[in-house]
């Protein structure tokens, strides 16, 4: 309980942030443009790392930077009104997450430095040249999504072994989801698996999807982004009623009651965007900061759920789970 109370906090104080950077006079502090893809309570843990480690770097919000926090909900389409809104705010920097966002932050704000705390394959996407020299104005952290799809299927089989046919739900609008959704095609040809893919653009796609799904597949792969965290509590519900096991790519699905979650630890992905931050406050360019990738991977593993889907969790995934909740 007092975990969920610390949270709730830290939420409240992230949807705080944007009024305290609209107190500060115009053209004193540098201004960071945050662009969350979702809502205060799914990104708290994320926010608060980046300002925490600003604070680390020298930097006081209120004092030597001012943050312009916006929230898109979830909804694509916000992303190109926020861009703008940067740009006319003439943020310095403007930091976010996802291939989407970062497309439109791109295309709204140009000449404005971009850093993206989380992106699949940023180069097969088109957003920089090269790891080694990005090239233009953008750089950040990749997440290695379609390298992880098959370490996914890998679980979750190992959990399920009886696993046949596999379903994967995904945002097709999304490229980068796109990516991922082949490289997840690809590691269950590998494993010999059938493969079913149920396909959302919508919030409203979301029920019929996995209703459809019912009885056709053993197991469900969820391809993260901005539109299906936003909905994080459906895609922990509806599944579970409908007794498929699902897998996610982070840990907030399982703190909502979800089975499993493996992938890059996002808090320590946005402490490290502050740093690219830092670096270009100080006069580094954007084009010369090399793509960086996660060093810290966590398996959650969520044994009341497992319970309730009639599933035991073999000691030897237990063992290398990052945590197991109980």
């Amino acid at each position: 309980m007092r975990r969920r109370d610390f949270i709730a906090g830290i939420a409240g104080s992230a949807a705080a942030w944007p009024f305290a950077a609209h107190a500060q006079p115009a053209g004193r502090p540098p201004t960071v443009g945050f662009l969350g893809q979702s809502t205060p309570a799914v990104e708290s843990q994320r926010i608060s790392a980046f300002v925490e480690r600003l604070r680390e770097l020298g930097w006081t919000e209120g004092r030597t930077i001012a943050i312009e926090v916006r929230w898109a909900d979830g909804r694509t389409k916000r992303y190109a009104e926020i861009a703008t809104e940067f740009a006319r705010l003439k943020v310095d920097i403007i930091v976010t997450a996802g291939t989407p966002s970062v497309i439109a932050a791109r295309q709204a704000a140009a000449g404005i430095p971009i850093v993206f705390a989380t992106a699949t394959d940023p180069i097969g996407n088109a957003l920089v040249a090269s790891l080694a020299r990005p090239g233009g104005n953008i750089t950040g952290l990749s997440i290695l999504g379609t390298d992880l799809a098959g370490k996914r299927l890998e679980l979750l089989r190992d959990l399920v072994p009886a696993l046949h046919t596999l379903a994967t739900m995904a945002n097709v609008d999304n490229p980068a989801v796109r990516l991922e959704m082949m490289e997840v095609q690809a590691a269950a040809r590998t494993l010999g698996l059938e493969f079913v893919i149920a396909e959302v653009r919508r919030a409203e796609d979301i029920a019929p999807a996995i209703s459809a799904l019912k009885n056709r597949a053993e197991a469900l792969y969820v391809v993260g982004d901005a539109l299906v965290i936003a909905q994080r509590i459906r895609l922990v519900t509806l599944p579970l009623s409908a007794k498929l096991p699902t897998i996610y790519n982070s840990r907030e699905y399982v703190d909502a009651g979800g089975l499993m979650s493996y992938g890059p630890n996002f808090p320590d992905l946005f402490r490290r965007a502050a740093d690219y931050v830092d670096k270009i406050l100080r006069g580094a360019k954007a084009a010369d900061l090399p793509i960086e990738q996660p060093t810290k991977f966590d398996l959650i593993i969520n044994l009341t759920t497992a319970k309730a889907l009639g599933i035991t969790v073999p000691p030897t995934l237990l063992a290398r789970a990052d945590e197991v909740i109980e």
